[in-house]
């Protein structure tokens, strides 16, 4: 056989091997195991603390306790240096990274009850603490939905607590920030 038939038969068997190929059925796509974890109901730990220190060049500063309550975490503690007779909002955020001046490291507010950041508008109701005549508050607060350790998506161990300001000019300015830590 010359090299003029070869050629032309050589083609020929080229493209039934390639149509085989197309019409071969693909393998299966592989899917990763999905990083969500489910939300838990309980967490492992008893208690954290979360220290507050100023943030946005405030004099804000507090300590907060957590722990395990019927529905959630409840928050007690004392923050001081707020606006006298202020009203402000305590939040949880995603991250608990508070090494941003102002304190934007600890990212987008954090809904535990469906584990992650959350979507709905702030209406100022949530976490609402009121500072007396001295700007001191008290605070006795249940974070719904949270729990604290064993790493489900609503276990809030790691993540940031800020306080939003009522300052004039600054209203919903995070004035203070925290990393919540089991005790």
């Amino acid at each position: 056989m010359n090299s003029t038939t070869r050629l032309p038969m050589l083609a020929a068997a080229a493209a039934i091997l390639l149509a085989g190929c197309a019409s071969a059925p693909r393998p299966a796509a592989q899917t990763a195991p999905s990083a969500v974890t489910a939300i838990a109901s309980t967490g492992t730990a008893q208690g954290a603390i979360a220290n507050l220190a100023s943030a946005s060049g405030s004099l804000v500063s507090g300590r907060v306790v957590l722990s395990p309550d019927v529905g959630g975490v409840r928050v007690r503690g004392e923050v001081g240096g707020l606006v006298r007779n202020g009203t402000h909002n305590l939040r949880l955020h995603t991250r608990g990274d508070c090494s941003a001046v102002d304190a934007i490291s600890a990212g987008p507010e954090f809904d535990a009850q469906s584990g992650v950041p959350s979507r709905q508008p702030d209406s100022g109701e949530r976490g609402r603490i009121v500072a007396n005549g001295s700007g001191v508050a008290t605070l006795d607060l249940l974070l719904p939905g949270a729990v604290l350790g064993g790493g489900a998506a609503n276990d809030i161990v790691g993540r940031a607590l800020l306080i939003l300001g009522a300052t004039p000019g600054a209203i919903s300015a995070r004035v203070a920030c925290g990393t919540v830590q089991v005790q």
